[in-house]
This record gives structure tokens, C-alpha cells and sequence, in this order.
């Protein structure tokens, strides 16, 4: 892609702008530039003046690294991915009729950046994949979906919003796979994202470990950027001050921090038997080592199981190292005196004696009646039409099936379906790649971690949880640009890849 300064000097001579800053009469450039000086410094002075000083850091903030992007497309990717770990619930601190949120900024940024120089006829090609039509199919039938259900729910301000937020973090897969075609933006996008979620479980290991009245205090900070402030920002079992507290980080929900670091802990794990890792193994084992911790605190059962079950597969399909590696876990975590809460737990969980799980199952049989009653297309994202049943059960798939039917779900469960049937086929192209297998294998594996999570969480299509939507699909787009990859290289050691497309993996 060409270097965006060139696309901005094209916006700025097709407009007037240049004849007012570089006139022939040196009185007219020098009045537009007196006159642009002090529109900024009068709406510096009201926002100071109506808002603080705060709104007007944030603001020259955004500027700044908007700026940045223009000069490099992968900081806005950078920005998406640090929003997702460490501020995901941030927004601004006043309002423009709406209070945007850091991550709606972000994925706007990202999407213009990308979409501008194809509207301008300057994007070389336009990358097609198999997942290309099952995508957009999928986009389509939320949009039908969305627009049936207004017809027994009314048409709020929230919903209108949340949707688009929803619809924003699925067509990232497109911008994502058009936009990492080789192996060197895939390693730093990756390695970003690993620091950012390592950062966040560590501020959760320490705000868990931290005196209650000095964590509650830190926490309230972020209230400025719309977060919850006061007590209720610590969480515990059951909500019960009494019981065990769980980890929360930034992410306000502990099971939602468990999402995030369920899906690094399997990005990185591979990286382990990597030739040439993302960081030296020392740097590699400390960071899963705190990526662990800090799930294991937040104590969601949920995302415990997909990180086993996603390492378990990785054990039997590749890196038969790790299932002794994961023996050796299990039995510290049964024997370990200071994990014996957890196991407790998680005991309660599977025999369903704890209330959160008799929640769960009492949802589930609300879903399965709902969705008898509205097979086909569901019900919307406006509400249930039946005052005995309800939208929301902590399953993936059961929400998707409530809101857009079991077409809506099959469409999920298709391009799921297809990027795995690709994972497999192209095994044998990857050992070829040794740079690129750890990084292939680690986001296949994540996203097996990610739906395994799902069965016990509706983070990953919540309209409450953008962050979380954006990082499945992130991830999604991720595994999809990896395969193109694999799909691109050349014959290596008589292995021939499957397909072919354009683009440059390794050398």
C-alpha cells in the first residue's frame, strides 16, 4: 500500500484549502493561517472552559496519534488491540451528541485508513477468500434480523448504537485480511497484542493483591472515561464480599478479562517450540507465567476450560511436549494448597451446585424455548416479543441462535466450520514454514479456545462487550490472513501449498 502522506497531499490540493495556504498573495496565507490558529486556540478555550483540562489532553491525545496513523496504517491496529486490553469499556470525556468510545474511534480510524485509498482507486488488489461470502452472508443476516425484531421492540438510541458497534468488529475481517499479507505484520501485531494482554493481567495480579480501599480507589479513576467507580468495582464469588475475589483488571468483568487472556495465553503458547519466537523464551515463559496467574484469579471456569481443551488439541495435532507439560499443571493445580478455591469451585460448577451454574442451566432452557418458538431468523437485538421469555444466556451459540435463528447460527457455525477444514488441509504446506507454523498453529488454537469459552459465556456476540465482539473476529481475520500466508508461499522441501493468492511470507 502506498505511503498515506501521499493520499493526504492528494485530499489537500483537491481542495480549496490549498489556495488560501499557498496563495501568491503572502497576506491571504498568512490570514489563513492567523485564522486557523485561532479557531484552535477558541475551541481549546471553550472546551478548557466548558469541560476542564482533561477533555483537552485527550483530544490533542487523539490528534497526535491520528496523525500517526496517516504515517503508518499499523498504528491503528496498535491502537485497536491495546484498547481491547487495557481500556476496553473507555470512552471520551464528553460528549459530541453521543459519548464516543476509544475502541468505536479506533475501528473508524483503521477502517477510513483502509477504505480511502481504494475509494480513490490507489489499493493495488483487493484479497479474496473463502470466508469472504459466508462473512458477509452472516453480516446480512444480522442486518435482517435487527430490522424484523424492531417490528415487537422499540428503536433506541443503545440499540442503534450497539449494533453498529457489532457490525463495525465483523467487517474488521475484511480490513485485517486485506491488510496483513506477510509475516512481519502478522509477528509485530502479535507481539503487540501479547505485551498489551501480559500488561493487563499483570495490573490485574497487582490490583488483586493491592489493599481493597487503595484498589477501589485506582479503579475509580477511570470513571472520567466511563467506567463504574465506588465499591462495586471489585468482584467477588457470587458477588460476595465474603467469598473469594476475582481478578478484574480494566475489563470491569471477570470473565471478560478471562476471554482476553484465554485467547494470548494460546497465541503464545506455540511460540514455546518456535524457531525464532515473538520474544526470548526467558521473556516467553514470564509472560505465560502472569497470563496464567491472573486467569487462574479471575476464577472464570469458562475460559480455564478453553485454554485446556484448546492446549490439549494443540498436544495431539502438534506439540506433543505440551501434553506432558499439561499433566504436570493439572496436578500442581489439584495438589497446590493456595489453588484448592479454585478447584473447589470449578467442582461446584460441574456437578451444577453453585448458583451461577443452576443460572446458567435455568437460561439455557429459556434459550431453547425461545428459540423453539422462532426457529428460523430469531428474534432480533430489540427484545423478546413474549413477556415469559428473554434475550441473554451466558452461550454463544445460544445467543446468536435467540437473535438471528438457527440460519443466523448455522452461518456462524459455516465459517467457523471452514476455517478449520483449511487449518487441516494446509498442515502439512506450515511445517514447511517454520517462522510462520508457531504463529498459524497459535491463532487456530485460540480460536478453539475462544469458542470452547463460548459455551459457557456470550461475550464473543454481546452487544454489551464490544471489545470482546472485535477481538474474536480480530482473531478470526487473524487465523484467515495466516492460512492466505501459508496458501502463498512457495514450494518448500516438496511440500506444495493448497491454493494460491498473493502476497510475500517468508524468505
Amino acid at each position: 500500500m502506498e505511503d498515506w502522506r501521499s493520499y493526504a497531499h492528494d485530499f489537500v490540493e483537491a481542495t480549496p484549502l490549498r489556495r488560501l495556504f499557498h496563495s501568491r498573495h503572502a497576506w491571504l496565507s498568512v490570514a489563513a493561517t492567523l485564522t486557523a490558529a485561532a479557531l484552535v486556540a477558541v475551541a481549546a478555550g471553550w472546551l478548557l472552559g466548558e469541560f476542564g483540562p482533561l477533555p483537552v489532553v485527550v483530544l490533542a491525545v487523539v490528534l497526535g496519534v491520528g496523525l500517526w496513523m496517516l504515517r503508518n496504517i499499523e498504528v491503528a491496529f496498535w491502537g485497536v488491540i491495546g484498547i481491547i486490553a487495557l481500556l476496553p469499556f473507555g470512552s471520551l470525556p464528553f460528549k459530541v451528541g453521543f459519548t464516543p468510545t476509544f475502541l468505536d474511534l479506533a475501528l473508524l480510524a483503521l477502517l477510513g485508513l483502509w477504505l480511502v485509498p481504494i475509494l480513490l482507486g490507489r489499493d493495488p488488489d483487493w484479497r479474496v477468500t473463502p470466508l469472504d461470502g459466508p462473512v458477509f452472508a452472516f453480516i446480512l443476516l444480522a442486518v435482517g434480523a435487527f430490522v424484523a425484531g424492531l417490528s415487537h421492540g422499540a428503536l433506541t438510541s443503545y440499540l442503534i448504537r450497539h449494533f453498529a458497534e457489532i457490525l463495525l468488529s465483523i467487517a474488521l475481517f475484511y480490513v485485517v485480511v486485506n491488510l496483513v499479507r506477510d509475516v512481519e505484520r502478522l509477528e509485530r501485531l502479535l507481539r503487540a497484542f501479547l505485551l498489551a494482554a501480559g500488561v493487563a493481567a499483570l495490573l490485574g495480579i497487582v490490583l488483586y493483591f493491592m489493599p481493597d480501599a487503595l484498589a477501589i480507589r485506582l479503579l475509580s479513576v477511570l470513571g472520567r472515561f466511563g467506567y463504574p467507580t465506588g465499591s462495586g468495582v471489585l468482584r467477588y464469588i457470587r458477588d460476595d464480599p465474603e467469598l473469594m475475589q476475582r481478578a478484574t483488571s480494566t475489563s470491569v468483568d471477570p470473565n471478560a478479562l478471562g476471554s482476553l487472556l484465554n485467547i494470548a495465553i494460546l497465541v503464545a503458547a506455540p511460540q514455546l517450540f518456535a524457531s525464532r519466537p515473538l520474544f526470548k523464551r526467558p521473556v516467553l515463559w514470564s509472560l505465560l507465567a502472569v497470563l496464567g496467574l491472573c486467569l487462574g484469579l479471575t476464577v472464570s471456569r469458562g475460559a480455564a476450560a478453553g485454554v485446556a481443551g484448546a492446549l490439549l488439541l494443540l498436544g495431539i495435532v502438534r506439540y506433543r511436549k505440551w501434553l506432558v507439560l499439561l499433566t504436570i499443571v493439572l496436578a500442581l493445580v489439584l495438589l497446590l494448597p493456595w489453588t484448592q478455591g479454585f478447584v473447589a469451585h470449578f467442582i461446584e460448577g460441574v456437578r451444577g451446585e453453585d448458583l451461577s451454574t443452576q443460572m446458567r442451566f435455568g437460561e439455557y432452557k429459556d434459550a431453547l424455548i425461545l428459540i423453539g418458538r422462532y426457529p428460523f431468523l430469531g428474534v432480533g437485538f430489540a427484545g423478546s416479543p413474549d413477556i415469559d421469555t428473554y434475550i441473554g444466556v451466558a452461550n454463544v451459540y445460544l445467543m446468536i441462535a435467540e437473535q438471528m435463528g438457527l440460519v443466523g447460527l448455522g452461518a456462524f457455525l459455516l465459517i467457523c466450520a471452514m476455517l478449520f477444514y483449511r487449518f487441516w488441509r494446509r498442515r502439512a504446506a506450515a511445517r514447511a514454514l517454520p517462522r510462520l507454523e508457531p504463529l498459524w498453529y497459535g491463532l487456530h488454537a485460540a480460536v478453539v479456545g475462544g469458542l470452547g469459552a463460548g459455551i459457557f459465556d456470550r461475550y464473543f456476540f454481546s452487544l454489551d462487550f464490544h471489545h470482546s465482539v472485535t477481538l474474536f473476529w480480530l482473531l478470526l481475520a487473524l487465523a484467515t490472513a495466516a492460512t492466505e500466508m501459508v496458501d502463498s508461499a512457495p514450494s518448500v522441501a516438496g511440500v506444495r501449498p493448497v491454493g494460491s493468492s498473493r502476497g510475500n511470507v517468508e524468505t
